[in-house]
């Protein structure tokens, strides 16, 4: 029997109690019943839950042929996005893509640092270059500034009747600034469902082409999201892991735990708590009250936010994500003179340390007063990627809806935008 993602909340278990438990129940189901009658009554925003539709519709080979074709011309694709349009993206890429694979997507778009494209444009000098370009609108400033840029970048390279086959535009289905430029022009489009939010995105186009280009077997990461969606339909309200994950942080929301810190031991899982941090922070925010997402890379923080963790404000639990099974076996060599003392560890893997050093962590942030519950996920692969982004993503909905939000707006983000826009003097 295949391996899965499992959840471990036994050091929960001091501070939530079993009545806790019982009285949270009412809404996780009320949550439970909103999504499926949203669901049944073709929601605008559950299109996530779906992620089978991407291979029934054709589109996962599609992608995988395009960006086989894209690879051939191209030293390097860059992905122009921002937000949802770029985190999943670079979470699938960071974690899981092959080492010759990863050199050959960069990004641009979710910042505008012009020191940064400065710095792009020398690295991209003398290579032969494509573009992906991730918006729903083709609007939004930072990736719609990167994207006229570097366009123009192409046109300047190769004359602007040769660019055709080395843009390609993810967008709505049929309106928006970038679904006109790509009809226009006759650049190769990919759709941005209608039903699935940024931050949902990451098992679409969005997500799927750019990982596609680095070498991501995307069919895999399907198949993981599938899994996880077979196992959740068929779980029960109490043992449905996304569901226990949502309760027991809204649980420790009501006993003044206000901060969640997701905290992993693999630096490839970097953009993984990036992409975790956009969703909770940007579906749960609102209201004026809600858990503030934040991550740490351990062991690199231990000796930096570890002291704040260990004895800082007791307003904050912890979600530890864990990969099992790492892929190098490193074995700690013996030393000439022992000034180190650590010979005691002479024949043991780096991996096995690495694993003490989590269990440690969680252990001395427990008796620190740190409540904490570990994500584990078997190994680092597409499959489980898959996996744990079906997990978030059901999750963070049932969590929403529990402390009374909607988890598919974000009328907030406007704010920014809107003062921006003035004090650049953009017209209207």
């Amino acid at each position: 029997m295949q391996k899965q993602l499992q959840i471990n909340t036994e050091r929960l278990d001091d501070v939530i109690r079993d009545d806790d438990r019982l009285k949270i129940m009412p809404e996780v189901e009320k949550a439970h019943r909103k999504l499926k009658d949203q669901k049944e009554g073709n929601g605008g925003s559950l299109g996530w839950m779906n992620p089978e539709k991407i291979i029934s519709n054709g589109t996962l080979d599609d992608i995988e042929k395009t960006a086989k074709r894209l690879m051939s011309i191209s030293d390097v694709v860059i992905i122009v996005g921002i937000g949802g349009s770029y985190l999943g993206a670079k979470a699938v890429i960071d974690a899981v893509a092959p080492k010759e694979g990863k050199g050959k997507v960069v990004f641009a778009g979710y910042n505008i640092a012009g020191d940064y494209i400065s710095e792009l444009f020398n690295f991209l000098e003398g290579k032969d270059i494509s573009i992906n370009v991730v918006s729903k609108s083709g609007t939004t400033t930072e990736p719609a500034i990167a994207f006229r840029v570097i366009e123009d970048i192409l046109k300047k390279k190769y004359g602007a009747d040769n660019i055709a086959d080395r843009i390609i535009c993810t967008t709505d289905k049929k309106s928006g600034a970038l679904r006109t430029i790509a009809e226009e022009k006759g650049y190769k489009s990919f759709v941005i469902p209608a039903d699935i939010g940024g931050r949902f995105s990451v098992l679409t186009p969005v997500g799927l082409f750019p990982a596609a280009c680095a070498g991501v077997d995307i069919k895999e990461l399907i198949a993981g999201a599938l899994n996880q969606k077979e196992r959740s339909d068929k779980s029960s309200l109490e043992e449905n892991p996304s569901y226990i994950y949502a309760a027991l942080r809204n649980i420790l929301y009501t006993k003044g735990k206000k901060i969640e810190i997701l905290s992993n031991f693999d630096h490839r899982l970097h953009y993984m708590s990036e992409w975790w941090k956009q969703l909770f922070g940007e579906s749960e925010g609102k209201a004026f009250h809600s858990i503030f997402p934040a991550s740490c890379d351990f062991s690199t923080d231990l000796h930096s936010m570890g002291q704040l963790i260990q004895e800082g404000e007791r307003n904050l639990f912890e979600t530890f994500l864990i990969v099992e099974k790492e892929e190098k076996h490193i074995v700690i060599p013996g030393s000439d003179n022992n000034l180190d003392n650590l010979d005691y560890l002479v024949g043991k893997e780096m991996s096995y340390v690495n694993r003490k050093a989590y269990e440690a962590t969680s252990e001395a942030h427990y008796e620190g007063g740190v409540p904490n519950s570990t994500i584990f996920m078997p190994e680092r692969s597409a499959f489980y990627l898959g996996e744990l982004f079906y997990f978030f993503e059901l999750a963070v909905s049932v969590s929403a809806y529990i402390s009374g939000v909607n988890p598919f707006d974000q009328p907030g983000v406007e704010a920014y935008k809107l003062k921006m826009f003035k004090f650049l003097g953009r017209p209207g």
